[in-house]
């Protein structure tokens, strides 16, 4: 009788469903032949990389039979001068997605229990349930974080409570007085994660929070950010995250060695360094929504209140046949069914012409 793997399987991994990513333009080439496409599904930088970026990388692999540095030293004492953290405070990642799992893996016992809001990044019950922690969602008020429905939802189970600002898919986020508050109520002893992917997008008029300045004034907090977003190195996947020294110390016990490899090193660090590439990102971005913005209200549709550099757009249909027209039009969005959002497309911010062949393509699936 042939074995049941599934049956020999932790329970965290044997009822997990896997994260579902954006579809790759290059699937969708294979499946319908289509070679002219628009992707504006994973939120990634439209830009291209950096220069600067791109020589550091292209540097660094001649040196590939070698193995990277594991501590990332450099890269971290950049971090250090840029953001003013100690270098013993900073955890680098494969991606901000790797340490949003390694604080689970640290701090979350099975039966512990885990917070997070409705239609939050759904990495996060991800993370609690492969630990087999007790993922408790929070009802989401006006598709944003109810900070102080979350804070009333902790127990003495609880252990770490997610957050993301902006957050992904919605774009939604909340203030620094709101964090300030919620902060206040939690015990000492529970982990707060704040996940900033998309902080360089937020104008600092929005008043949302900078989780590096208050690392200081709260010891249970873990802030986490990526390079994959403004900073263009989606593929080099590599993000860090910032907390006082002895939860950085028991995330680097956990973390697998060499976990970001010399390329993404080596571009992150003098990625860090192209400020004008930083503000052209977020120059074409601020452009980009505002083109999508009036383009979606010319068409009669509304969008959620976004931070980042995507919208989410609300329909009077499901999604997903809208989502499939649009695929067969070469332009690839975000359906998102997983997040119990069954009318809603998120559709990120891609250059003019991209965000201009989106709006067409959507008028002629909406008309027919």
């Amino acid at each position: 009788m042939a074995t049941d793997f599934y049956a020999l399987a932790a329970p965290g991994a044997a009822d997990l469903t896997p994260y579902r990513p954006g579809k790759p333009a290059s699937e969708l080439q294979r499946e319908l032949g289509l070679t002219d496409i628009v992707s504006l599904a994973s939120n990634e930088n439209p830009l291209g990389p950096s220069p600067v970026a791109l020589a550091a990388a292209q540097d660094a692999i001649t040196h590939m039979t070698r193995y990277p540095d594991p501590a990332g030293f450099a890269l971290k004492a950049a971090l250090s001068e840029r953001y003013g953290i100690p270098g013993d405070w900073l955890t680098l990642g494969n991606g901000s997605n790797e340490l949003l799992n390694l604080v689970a893996r640290v701090f979350v016992q099975p039966g512990d229990e885990v917070i997070y809001s409705q239609y939050a990044f759904v990495v996060f019950a991800l993370a609690a349930k492969v630990v087999n922690g007790r993922g408790i969602e929070v009802p989401a008020r006006d598709y944003a974080h109810d900070l102080e429905a979350m804070a009333s939802a902790i127990t003495e189970r609880t252990r770490v409570i997610y957050l993301a600002s902006p957050n992904n898919p919605t774009g939604t986020g909340f203030s620094q007085a709101q964090f300030l508050a919620f902060m206040a109520q939690v015990p000492p002893h529970v982990v707060v994660v704040l996940d900033e992917a998309y902080t360089e997008y937020v104008d600092t008029e929005a008043q949302l929070p900078n989780g590096l300045e208050l690392l200081r004034q709260y010891a249970n907090l873990v802030v986490t950010r990526t390079f994959s977003k403004a900073y263009g190195l989606a593929g080099l996947r590599v993000g860090f995250a910032a907390a006082n020294p002895q939860i950085t110390d028991l995330l680097n016990r956990v973390r697998e060695p060499f976990n970001v490899n010399m390329a993404a090193l080596a571009a992150a660090q003098a990625v860090l360094t192209d400020d004008d590439y930083l503000a052209r990102a977020v120059a074409v971005n601020r452009a980009g929504m505002q083109q999508l913005r009036e383009g979606f209200t010319r068409l009669g549709l509304s969008t959620l209140p976004s931070y980042g550099n995507f919208l989410t757009l609300e329909l009077d249909r499901p999604a997903q046949p809208v989502f499939d027209a649009l695929l067969r039009e070469g332009v690839i969005v975000r359906p998102l069914q997983p997040y119990g959002m069954e009318r809603h497309l998120r559709i990120s911010v891609g250059l003019e012409h991209e965000n201009r062949r989106c709006l067409a393509a959507l008028e002629k699936v909406l008309s027919c």
